[in-house]
């Protein structure tokens, strides 16, 4: 295996093109850094492409499984100095394994869910940090899919890459417009529910044990009037300090753990026997 010494290399300089959004658009391909992110997105059936490594920066002792695994599957593997594969890394702590892999596109028509689904709806989630970790809490609760509406942020950026710890590649993400959406979930009798701080309803004496779909948005302006509108039901969660809105990861990991909550308990709640 050839080691790659200069940060001039020609592989080097189109790897890094990949931290541009439009350099993946127009090539369908995007960056997967880090042993856990690596292992998901190969268990999960992502094409791998090249596979950039590093030994000096290994953390652990299974990384040669693993790079054998993706060599095998048809991957190019390529040896980096550590001068190297600090300029080709975008995180601070880098772990000597970094891919090129094919992006995965899935779409509401062709998307089949359990009998009982629980989907996230993200409406122009700005941020590739929480758009990530939204994506990590939908993966605990083990939710049907993902679906990122009316995008702000590419879900194959490095940082939602990162965020999301690999679990990108654990549960379909869907990419669609609002209003095919919306008549998608009225289609499947979907239960919308979405979160206002104006809601006069707590998140937690909501039903939400049946198909639902929790939409949450932006925290600066929230959820716009269209899915507002549309909502079956809104909801709030307390606050009872100065803030008037949580991070809305944080938020959606609450409502995506009630959900979990109710399911799980198996009689009726405590509002069914006030009724």
């Amino acid at each position: 295996m050839l080691r790659i010494t200069s940060t001039q290399n020609p592989q080097i300089k189109e790897a890094i093109k990949l931290q541009n959004r439009r350099e993946r658009d127009e090539t369908g391909l995007f960056l997967i850094e880090g042993y856990r992110e690596l292992k998901r997105a190969f268990e999960g059936g992502v094409v791998i492409r090249k596979l950039f490594i590093c030994p000096e920066a290994f953390l652990g002792e299974n990384e040669d499984v693993l790079i054998d695994n993706i060599e095998s599957s048809g991957a190019e593997v390529l040896e980096c100095a550590p001068s190297v594969f600090e300029k080709l890394s975008y995180r601070d702590r880098p772990d000597g394994l970094l891919g090129i892999g094919v992006q995965m596109r899935f779409s509401l028509g062709a998307f089949k869910m359990g009998p009982n689904p629980l989907l996230v709806i993200a409406e122009g989630i700005e941020k590739p940090g929480n758009l990530g970790s939204i994506m990590r809490s939908a993966d605990g609760v083990g939710a049907d899919a993902v679906i990122v509406c009316d995008r702000c942020t590419d879900i194959y950026n490095p940082n939602v890459v990162r965020a999301s710890v690999g679990t990108l590649f654990t549960l379909p993400v869907i990419e669609a417009e609002g209003a095919e959406v919306f008549t998608w979930l009225q289609a499947h009798k979907i239960q919308i529910v979405a979160t206002s701080p104006a809601a006069k309803i707590d998140y937690t004496e909501a039903d939400l044990r049946g198909p639902v779909a929790i939409v949450v948005g932006t925290e600066q302006l929230g959820l716009t009037d269209i899915w507002l509108k549309a909502s079956d039901v809104q909801v709030s969660i307390p606050m009872k300090g100065v803030a008037d809105s949580l991070n809305v990861a944080t938020a959606t990991t609450l409502l995506l753990y009630e959900v979990l909550r109710q399911r799980k308990l198996g009689y009726p709640l405590e509002t069914d026997l006030l009724r």
